[in-house]
């Protein structure tokens, strides 16, 4: 019986790497060539459908899934931090983490009692496995969200130059935040997209401040908060804008240099163990290498002779 169930998680497994390489390496160059031709409206019908059913079904999961609301409230800033933005985000996401939760946990029942690889760790091998499965999608989307503040942070300084240029040249605050957004897209969009989102909350009739309070927690930069802190004194005592934006994308360049000079300075330790591991070997046996085949092939035997 074990041996059947192993069978059976292991051709599931297999059938659903297939259809993964399927979906990537022959659906999508169809529908490519289908929407070249004109062909592809009931295709692309047909795909959103699947895809709404499947999220559907994820977010049933995930009501069903007891959740902690402190819990709750971090999952919704990571999320929110990687430019996820749908209502029905965290619900999804819960759905996805009992689901692998489950998977994880049978395929390593299978796996451990079809081989006959069971032990008194077994147990904890099992849930092992269920906690990765319930932990990987967090460790997804903290990635995601890393990775999105990084290229938020590299592209601030080019935006904040973009935001004194549209500033000086006449424009308010609002349509240099909407400039900004359209001719940086290509570029930068992450922070374009963080800029769209704030204008359209101004335009919604909230105030700038908050919308702008709403920018820096939402990203969760800190150097967009510190910019956001700037305009939001800027604006309370009526200073100038764009020498307050000037002054900050100076600091801005400066900060970014001392932290390349500060990564620069670092590598001579980094390289100490990657040199005396991988690098001093090798230099041994070029060097001493040659040496010792000679003495072991001719000194060695007359010293065994004499």
């Amino acid at each position: 019986m074990s041996v059947l169930v192993a069978s059976i998680l292991l051709f599931v497994v297999i059938s659903a790497v297939l259809t993964a390489f399927g979906v990537r390496f022959w659906v999508q160059p169809q529908t490519a060539v289908e929407r070249v031709m004109g062909e592809v409206e009931v295709a692309q019908n047909s795909s959103r459908e699947a895809s709404l059913s499947f999220r559907d079904l994820l977010t049933k999961v995930g009501d069903l899934v007891p959740a902690n609301p402190a819990d709750v409230g971090i999952l919704q800033r990571r999320l929110l931090a990687a430019g996820i933005r749908n209502q029905h985000a965290l619900r999804v996401l819960y759905g996805i983490k009992a689901i692998l939760c489950g998977v994880f946990t049978l395929a390593a029942a299978g796996i451990l009692f079809g081989f006959s690889m069971q032990d008194e760790m077994a147990p904890f091998q099992i849930l092992a496995a269920g906690a990765l499965g319930w932990a990987g999608p967090n460790m997804v989307v903290s990635r995601m969200a890393s990775k999105r503040q990084t290229q938020i942070r590299r592209g601030l300084p080019n935006a904040l130059d973009m935001l004194v240029i549209c500033v000086e040249s006449g424009l308010g605050l609002d349509q240099a935040l909407m400039q900004v957004s359209k001719e940086l897209q290509m570029a930068h969009p992450e922070i374009t997209d963080e800029f769209a989102v704030l204008n359209l909350e101004m335009r919604a009739g909230k105030r700038r401040v908050d919308a702008l309070h709403n920018l820096g927690e939402r990203t969760g930069v800190e150097e967009l908060k510190r910019m956001v802190g700037v305009l939001v004194q800027a604006d309370k005592f009526g200073t100038s804008i764009s020498q307050t934006l000037k002054n900050f994308s100076d600091y801005m360049r400066v900060q970014m240099r001392q932290e390349a000079e500060e990564k620069a300075a670092k590598i001579g330790v980094k390289l100490v163990f990657p040199i005396f591991f991988f690098i001093l070997p090798s230099l041994f046996v070029v060097t001493v290498g040659p040496m010792m085949v000679r003495v072991t092939r001719d000194f060695l035997p007359r010293i065994m002779g004499s």
